[in-house]
């Protein structure tokens, strides 16, 4: 994959963890510390956290097209990798709480769950973009069994 085609999808995929965090945060926060006030900079947290988890992805990376198991072996270490960068920034932060079990399985939870919607949008994404391709395909092929029976 080109490398300029990669940036432009971790920008993408900046965006959706950013969306996504935000309503983590918003479910986690609201079942164990409802009462906790925020200044204008909590709004940027999402994004640090969205901008430290693109890190990861960057094993995902090569100029040639990976095998199954090479893409699956390197998703695997991402997900550990990312797991890691939110655990570390958890309990690196004064306002979470991760004395309590609960919070951080809950944290490590959301993650997976995130990670897994993530990649099933831009499996989607990826196979409309399919899709399109193979119709174009088979209507510039018919279009050119046309041609050559006139």
């Amino acid at each position: 994959m080109e490398f300029k085609k990669f940036l432009i999808e971790k920008l993408t995929l900046f965006f959706m963890l950013s969306t996504m965090i935000t309503a983590a945060v918003y479910l986690i926060g609201s079942a164990y510390d409802r009462d906790a006030l925020f200044g204008y900079d909590a709004l940027l947290s999402p994004m640090r956290y969205a901008a430290l988890c693109i890190l990861p992805t960057f094993v995902t990376w090569s100029r040639r097209e990976l095998s199954m198991r090479e893409l699956l072996f390197r998703k695997a270490l991402m997900l550990v990798l990312v797991e890691g960068v939110i655990l570390y920034m958890a309990f690196t932060s004064p306002v979470i709480d991760t004395g309590r079990m609960q919070v951080v399985l809950t944290l490590m939870g959301s993650v997976l769950v995130i990670f897994l919607l993530v990649n099933l949008f831009l499996w989607l994404r990826d196979l409309a973009e399919a899709g399109r391709m193979n119709q174009d395909l088979e209507n510039f092929r018919r279009l050119h069994d046309e041609e050559s029976r006139e």
